[in-house]
C-alpha cells in the first residue's frame, strides 16, 4: 500500500529503530503518531519530523492509557492505516540470575503489550492497512541468556503468523521483521550484558530495519529477516537444533571477538 497521506503508529517511536521508522515515513508523506514513555524524548523525535508527526506518550502496559491514547490520536489525526509494534524491552542474562518479574516484564512489553495493543487499534484501523510486528533473529532460533526475550519474540512471530491469515479477507496486511545485532543504544549501551552468540551476526542500522519496515508496508510481505544470510542461518539452526548445538562455540568464540571490537572505540 501506498504511506503517502496514511496516519502511521509507531511505537517505541523515540529511539532506534522505532524513530527511524518514523522519520523513514514522513519522508514517504504519511502522518506519523510516535509512542514511547517518556515525553522529552518523544517530543524532540517528533519535533525532528516537522510537522508530519506528533508524540503521545502512553506506556504500552498501561492498558487503560493505549485505549485512551489510540482514540486521542484518531480524533487529531484521522483514522490510522499503518501500525508498527516496535516498543521492547530485556533483562539478559541467565533465567536463574533474573527475579520472576523481570522476566514476566520481558513477556509483558514485548508480547502481551503488541498484541492488547494490535487488538485495540483494530477497532480503529481501516482498510487497506498493514501492521507490521518488529520481532528478531532470537524469536527464531533461541538464544541463550535471552530466554524470555526470546519466548517474546517467537510469540510475536507467531501472533503475527495466525493475525495474517484471520485477516487475509479484511484487507488487513500482517508482517514480521526480524533483525539480528542493531547498531542502536539498547544494544551498544549493554554490551557486558549482550551474549556473545548476539555479536557472532553482522551488525544492522536501525535505519536498514527501518526500511523492511517500510518495504512490508507497502508489500504486504509475510516476513523478512535480515540480514539475509543471519536470517537463513536463523532458519538452518531451528530445523537442526543438534548441528547448532555442535556450531554454538565456534559462533560464540566468533562473537566475543566482535564484541571487543566493538567495545574498543567506545572505550576511547
Amino acid at each position: 500500500m501506498d504511506v503517502s497521506g496514511v496516519v502511521a503508529i509507531v511505537t517505541g517511536g523515540s529511539s532506534g529503530i522505532g524513530l527511524a521508522t518514523g522519520r523513514l515515513l514522513a519522508r514517504a508523506g504519511a502522518r506519523v503518531a510516535l509512542i514511547a514513555r517518556t515525553a522529552g524524548p518523544l517530543e524532540a523525535a517528533a519535533d525532528s519530523m516537522g510537522s508530519s508527526a506528533r508524540g503521545y506518550p502512553c506506556d504500552v502496559n498501561d492498558r487503560a492509557a493505549v485505549r485512551e491514547t489510540l482514540s486521542r490520536l484518531t480524533a487529531d489525526l484521522g483514522t490510522p492505516q499503518v501500525l508498527v509494534n516496535n516498543a521492547a524491552f530485556n533483562a539478559r542474562g541467565a533465567v536463574l540470575s533474573r527475579t520472576a518479574d523481570e522476566l514476566a516484564h520481558v513477556i509483558e512489553t514485548n508480547l502481551a503489550a503488541p498484541i492488547f495493543f494490535t487488538r485495540v487499534a483494530l477497532d480503529h484501523l481501516r482498510a487497506p492497512a498493514a501492521i507490521v510486528n518488529v520481532a528478531s533473529l532470537a524469536g527464531m532460533v533461541p538464544v541463550p541468556h535471552e530466554a524470555a526475550y526470546s519466548a517474546s519474540k517467537a510469540g510475536l512471530r507467531a501472533f503475527s503468523a495466525a493475525l495474517r491469515e484471520e485477516l487475509r479477507d479484511c484487507g488487513i496486511s500482517v508482517s514480521t521483521v526480524c533483525p539480528g545485532p542493531v547498531s542502536t543504544p539498547f544494544l551498544l549501551d549493554h554490551l557486558d550484558e549482550v551474549p556473545d552468540l548476539v555479536f557472532s551476526q553482522p551488525m544492522t542500522s536501525a535505519e536498514d530495519v527501518a526500511t523492511s519496515v517500510l518495504e512490508c508496508i507497502r508489500s504486504g510481505d509475510r516476513e523478512r529477516a535480515l540480514p539475509g544470510f543471519s536470517g537463513a542461518l536463523s532458519h538452518l539452526g531451528y530445523l537442526f537444533p543438534a548441528l547448532r548445538s555442535r556450531l554454538l562455540p565456534y559462533f560464540e568464540r566468533i562473537g566475543a571477538r566482535n564484541k571487543r571490537r566493538y567495545r574498543s572505540p567506545r572505550s576511547t
